[in-house]
This record gives structure tokens, C-alpha cells and sequence, in this order.
């Protein structure tokens, strides 16, 4: 896949299964995620990779963090399974890093970016994958349970794997509605 097709296509696919990235394919998305900007090379970022059997322990952090936080019944009922809808999840983890020159939000875009650069290093490998944030992304419980500090965070839950449906997503929005060349 050439990189135009790249950057006007991709997409996110929520419906995703076996098989997921072999080695190689996911030795490419690592290799993607370390080349984003990364000012004063911080690399603040911290990546959890979890294939098969190895994300039923994050789906476990998923339901005690839904008891622990009453986030409710239907929570409760799914937290477990919220794993099971793609053969790989990567945590993506900003590690926050103090520096005098580069700020925290630069950080988080920083880890933003290296984020985007595995969905799409999956993208160009025929794989896709969705960014999932929501209230496990945002749970002081599953940041403990990961060894994280207050200041680290997470940017979310990339779950790979192969596209089950194939259903090229319509473009929403116009350059002419977000570019303006004038102050």
C-alpha cells in the first residue's frame, strides 16, 4: 500500500478477528510507533501488547475496575469480555516525563501520535484496528492496576486484527470546512 492510499483510507473497523499481526507485522507497528515527533526524545510512551489468553488479565482489571467504581449492571456484564473483540490489545500508555522545554501536552501528543502510527503501520499490513478510550481509559482503578502513576495516562485500547466486514467508511468531512487561510 503506497502511502497517498495510506493516509486517504484508513479507517477504523470495530469488527475485527483471527488472525491477528504474526511477529513481523507487529515488529513493523513498533517500529512505526518510535519513529513520531518526540521532542528531546522523552519517548514518553509505554506499550502493554496482549495476544490471546494474555488479555483475559486486562479484561479481569476491566470487571474489578466496573465493581470498584460501580460503573453499573450492563458494565459488570461485559467488562470481562471487552477484550475478546480482537485477537491483540495494546495498552497505550503516555509516561509522563518532567522537562523544563517540553510541556505535558506535548507528551500526550507525543503517545497520540505513536498510537496513530500502529494503527496505521496495521492499516498498510492488510490488519486494522480501532482506538477504544472510554471509562477504563479514564479509571483510576485500571491506572493502579497497571503500575501507572497519576501523571502517566492511558490514550487508549488499540485492538488488532482482521478486518471481518469489508466496508469502506464514507468520508464525513470536507478540507474546506477545517482550513482557512486567513486569521
Amino acid at each position: 500500500m503506497n502511502a497517498k492510499e495510506l493516509l486517504l483510507n484508513r479507517q477504523s473497523d470495530s469488527q475485527l478477528s483471527y488472525p491477528g499481526p504474526t511477529l513481523q507485522q507487529l515488529e513493523l507497528m513498533q517500529h512505526a510507533a518510535l519513529r513520531v515527533p518526540d521532542h528531546a526524545n522523552l519517548a514518553p510512551w509505554e506499550f502493554i501488547v496482549l495476544e490471546d489468553d494474555k488479555r483475559d488479565d486486562l479484561g479481569q482489571i476491566f470487571l474489578q475496575a466496573a465493581e470498584a467504581e460501580n460503573m453499573g449492571e450492563r458494565a459488570l456484564q461485559r467488562a470481562a469480555s471487552l477484550v475478546d473483540r480482537a485477537p491483540m490489545v495494546i495498552v497505550c500508555i503516555m509516561k509522563y516525563k518532567p522537562h523544563d522545554k517540553v510541556p505535558r501536552v506535548e507528551q500526550l501528543a507525543s503517545a497520540a501520535c505513536a498510537t496513530y502510527a500502529m494503527q496505521q503501520a496495521a492499516f498498510a499490513q492488510g490488519l486494522s484496528g480501532i482506538w477504544r478510550t472510554g471509562a477504563y481509559a479514564q479509571s483510576p482503578f485500571v491506572k493502579r492496576a497497571l503500575g501507572l502513576t497519576e501523571q502517566d495516562e492511558i490514550m487508549g485500547f488499540l485492538y488488532v486484527g482482521t478486518p471481518t466486514l469489508d466496508c469502506p467508511k464514507k468520508r464525513r468531512h470536507q478540507p474546506g470546512d477545517f482550513f482557512r487561510n486567513s486569521i
